[in-house]
């Protein structure tokens, strides 16, 4: 029977990667958590924390597999040793959700109808604290799924990890059902129905901007070729010199060595191409001695001061290496592999538009850049990704960062451009409805309107003023009154 129970969790751990893009079933994740909420009801701490653990290790393998191809085929590792490593990943983000539901299990007492509620409050914070701790790496965390759907109506107001809270609790209610407990499930409807009647609209139109976001296709084991890098560059500024658009947007690194090796005659030909509308190039600045910044550097006609923004959230192994584990990353022989952090600067300014740029998976992190979204003179109206996915394929990995783009949008009511190596490149309405895209892994420029919007949401609101920490106060509080009933019990 134990094992069944395990071997149940896997598949509804897998089940569950089925609710993010791109297969986008948002009710596919409640019901793989309703599943798990049911295996758990009346385990041990123990057997409690198995399941957990087999749950969040088949989300995490079925959802990061392509983790795989960045370590193998880019980054030369042996097949089982790159296996190994996405194995040991997922183990150990696994372990959020095993020591989840073992506290929740722990705290039960005699069960009872609220226990949905000390269930939901776990699952919250195993995902704030993957979120958070180490750096955090909250990718495909619960609440993206709900780009679309019920819960999709709370975005503006509780962000992604207030919905995550609300997806654990419509699951656990369901649970709950089973043993004939119907006042959760009676709370979780009625929060449902108060979701659809929110008022939904805090921005208003500033105005518009034509884009041009450039796609180059290039391959990543010919990004750092020394003998394509002159046809790649040379494909860039084709690409620039081709753009129709007020503004020109490249992806991330998409000049793969520092500023200053650029030669001289290239850079004049840049800034030649710039002189029509400003262009967003991807590079490297810094030396040896300060370390070297993945930035954006703005080309703009007449700029006195060039304007940069450098990438301050780095990602651990791929950007930053943490004590330890330089043996490993030297394997794989990334370039670029311990990078220096960037400066945070104000939007980017362009033709009546505030633009805030993100670097790759900074978008992940809303409350890291949410002061920019505050509705003020020098608010951003425009969010921009640059990114460069092509380390980790097409399956799957860029569908699922469009869909974080998404949820931005729908949070802070911007609209959204990124501008990819392989895709998704793409523009987003202040919705997180996606109204231009480029076919994935190929060549092309994507010219697009986007409408600005200037105003702040009520979570922009309070999450600039009191970050994270509303939605774990209030986990702790209701497990504190599961703690007090268990104790009476």
């Amino acid at each position: 029977m134990r094992r069944r129970f395990l071997l149940a969790a896997l598949a509804a751990g897998v089940l569950h990667t089925a609710s993010f893009a791109p297969f986008d079933a948002w009710w596919l994740q409640l019901m793989a958590l309703a599943w798990l909420a049911h295996l758990s009801w009346g385990a041990s701490p123990r057997r409690a924390a198995a399941i957990g653990g087999m749950f969040g290790l088949g989300w995490m393998v079925s959802g990061l597999w392509w983790l795989h191809i960045s370590m193998h085929q880019y980054g030369h590792l042996p097949w089982l040793l790159a296996a190994a490593a996405v194995l040991l990943l997922a183990a150990f983000l696994a372990g959020y959700y095993a020591l989840a539901l073992a506290l929740a299990s722990w705290l039960r007492g005699r069960g009872g109808p609220w226990h949905a509620l000390t269930w939901a409050s776990c699952w919250l914070l195993a995902e704030l604290a993957r979120a958070t701790l180490f750096s955090g790496f909250p990718w495909i965390a619960s609440g993206y799924a709900h780009t679309s759907g019920l819960l999709q109506p709370w975005a503006p107001w509780v962000g992604v990890y207030g919905i995550t809270a609300l997806a654990a609790a419509a699951a656990a209610a369901f649970a709950a059902l089973s043993r004939q407990h119907w006042q959760p499930a009676a709370v979780v409807m009625g929060l449902l129905l108060v979701g659809q009647l929110l008022p939904q609209d805090f921005t208003r139109s500033s105005g518009s901007l034509r884009v041009s976001l450039l796609q180059p296709n290039v391959p990543q084991d010919q990004k750092f070729d020394r003998e394509r890098i002159a046809a790649n560059m040379e494909l860039l500024a084709r690409q620039i010199e081709a753009a129709r658009g007020q503004l020109v947007v490249t992806p991330e690194s998409v000049v793969p060595l520092p500023l200053s090796y650029l030669p001289r005659e290239y850079l004049e030909r840049l800034m030649r191409a710039a002189q029509r509308r400003p262009v967003l190039l991807g590079v490297f600045l810094g030396d040896e001695q300060k370390g070297y910044v993945n930035s954006l550097l703005a080309l703009a006609p007449g700029a006195k001061t060039p304007y940069a923004y450098g990438k301050r959230h780095l990602l651990p192994f791929g950007e930053f290496i943490p004590p330890g584990f330089h043996w490993f990353v030297s394997a794989m022989r990334i370039p670029m592999d311990d990078q220096a952090r960037g400066d945070h600067q104000h939007p980017f300014s362009v033709a009546g538009q505030r633009l805030r740029p993100l670097i790759c998976y900074e978008d992940l992190f809303g409350e890291d850049f949410v002061d920019s979204v505050q509705d003020s003179e020098s608010a951003a109206t425009v969010l921009i990704n640059v990114s460069n996915l092509a380390w980790f394929g097409t399956l799957m990995v860029q569908d699922q960062h469009l869909q974080f783009s998404q949820m931005r949008a729908l949070e802070f009511q911007r609209p959204f451009i990124r501008a990819t190596n392989t895709g998704a490149t793409a523009v987003l309405d202040h919705k997180g409805k996606v109204v231009a895209r480029l076919p994935a892994a190929r060549t092309a420029l994507l010219e697009a309107s986007v409408e600005g919007r200037s105003g702040s949401t009520p979570y922009a609101r309070w999450l600039a003023r009191l970050g994270l920490w509303p939605l774990g106060v209030l986990a702790a509080v209701c497990l504190l009154a599961a703690w007090l009933r268990r104790r009476a019990s």
